[in-house]
């Protein structure tokens, strides 16, 4: 059986939006599921639009989502003596002519047409007069103008075209560049691409290249056009339905797991499940389970299943995701044990990794701020005695477990007769800065003793000077 080999080919003309990544994913992982090859390919023919920073994107949107490749990337600019040489071979074996129309000539041509009721076309003027190669001439795939042609598509089903409604099309410019149509054709052959997976805004792109695969006595690759995705307005997914490029997405603190199922869902299904691990989607990956309609994008569901992706989430795994977003809000955070402890009391809170670091500020601090509501409402005389008693207790605990800091607390309470609540709310105040924060228990047990008994002195200390200038007053 023949190696399944599938193909991503971006344009650089900007970043990777989302829907070129969902056909790269949808590449990436037929092939894998094949146990095949995956293959990137850069289409930079376009000369005035094509840029290196917008290769660079897309490398840096790939790598983020992870998907890898076995082969290339190939760039298309680099491959023009192949392509010359295929438009000798359709030359020479009559497939193809040289034509010396003006562009004012083909457009009139085309308006007659028109006003004749017919479809705007080259009338195949130069076609029988065996031109050779000469200044300003393009070349032309000579079209077969009976029969149809039928693209047996693995998604959308048999789809016929007409013959007789194409042209003479353009396949190499009067300036050497081939078009699209070719150059993807021979590049697919050269590379042996089997299945080609990619948006139906390509399938009218389709039979054309299917006349010059058998122009070329090539075989064909199988064709999956997959539906597009939609903004929720069911309209063509834009900039003003919010982000559309990967790595603005991996700006805002997403996963790429989560990203990755999120793609996966924009037009395939496996029943009713909708979160999936990058080796389940692997593993049931097909083109059957593609659907016929539109992928709605939902952007309050990706962040549903971000917190989904956070919450499964090993610290170990996280670490090196939320570790950006802790730096740039300036917290001097390393990769260690302690930030693989301090990720699990974030996870619950959190929809996505800028959250998580918003959160995690007390964590990298010595020097701990009150906030003023939460201060004047928690750090008052009352709690003078339990704080102090707290801190003597904590000073002579060897293990900061969070079993042996509930014991402390169970007996704190006994003792000076009060609730959980208010206690606990001191200590936050104490330990964060803010009345809003994870478990204190599990605050306690990650700050561990050397962070926690001085941000206590200094809460006791804050209530102190208070008690002290209201007996002045």
């Amino acid at each position: 059986m023949k190696t399944v080999r599938t193909r991503f080919a971006p344009s650089p003309t900007g970043y990777l939006h989302v829907g070129g990544a969902r056909t790269a994913l949808f590449n990436w992982l037929y092939a894998r599921h094949t146990q095949g090859q995956f293959i990137l390919r850069i289409e930079d023919t376009d000369k005035v639009r094509s840029t290196e920073q917008s290769v660079q994107a897309i490398f840096d949107a790939l790598a983020w989502l992870d998907i890898d490749w076995d082969e290339g990337p190939f760039y298309q600019s680099e491959r023009n003596d192949i392509y010359h040489e295929y438009l000798r071979k359709l030359v020479s074996e009559g497939h193809a002519y040289f034509c010396t129309c003006t562009p004012d000539e083909v457009d009139a041509m085309r308006s007659k047409a028109k006003a004749q009721g017919h479809k705007p076309r080259y009338d195949g003027s130069c076609r029988e007069k065996g031109l050779g190669p000469q200044p300003h001439a393009v070349v032309r795939f000579k079209t077969d103008h009976d029969g149809v042609t039928t693209i047996e598509d693995a998604v959308k089903g048999p789809i016929v075209f007409q013959n007789s409604e194409m042209d003479d099309f353009v396949i190499c410019r009067s300036d050497g560049v081939p078009t699209y149509n070719f150059a993807v054709v021979v590049d697919d052959i050269t590379m042996a691409i089997t299945t080609i997976i990619r948006g139906d805004d390509h399938v009218m792109n389709t039979p054309k290249q299917i006349l010059i695969y058998r122009a070329l006595g090539a075989e064909l690759p199988l064709f999956a056009h997959v539906p597009m995705v939609l903004g929720d307005d069911r309209a063509r997914l834009s900039k003003r339905h919010g982000a559309t490029s990967v790595t603005a997405y991996r700006d805002m603190g997403l996963l790429p797991d989560a990203f990755v199922n999120f793609l996966a869902r924009l037009g395939w299904s496996l029943g009713d499940q909708e979160f999936f691990t990058r080796e389940e989607l692997v593993r049931h990956f097909s083109l059957e389970r593609i659907g016929k309609s539109a992928g709605v994008f939902d952007p309050v569901k990706l962040q549903a299943l971000n917190a989904d992706h956070i919450q499964a989430a090993t610290p170990k795994n996280l670490g090196p995701h939320v570790l950006p977003f802790l730096q740039a809000k300036g917290l001097q955070a390393v990769e260690n044990d302690y930030l693989h402890r301090i990720i699990p009391t974030l996870q619950p809170r959190s929809k996505n990794l800028q959250e998580m670091a918003d959160q995690a500020g007390f964590y990298f601090t010595d020097e701990i701020s009150f906030d003023e509501k939460a201060a004047k409402k928690f750090l008052k005389s009352n709690v003078h005695a339990p704080l102090k008693a707290l801190k003597d207790q904590l000073e002579s605990l060897e293990e900061y477990s969070e079993q042996n800091l509930e014991k402390v607390f169970i007996d704190l309470l006994e003792k000076f007769e009060l609730k959980l609540g208010k206690i606990a709310q001191p200590v936050r105040v104490a330990l964060t800065g803010t009345s809003v924060s994870p478990g204190i228990f599990e605050i306690i047990a990650v700050l561990g003793k050397a962070r926690v008994l001085p941000r206590l002195q200094k809460a006791i200390d804050f209530i102190e000077a208070r008690m002290a200038a209201a007996q002045q007053t």
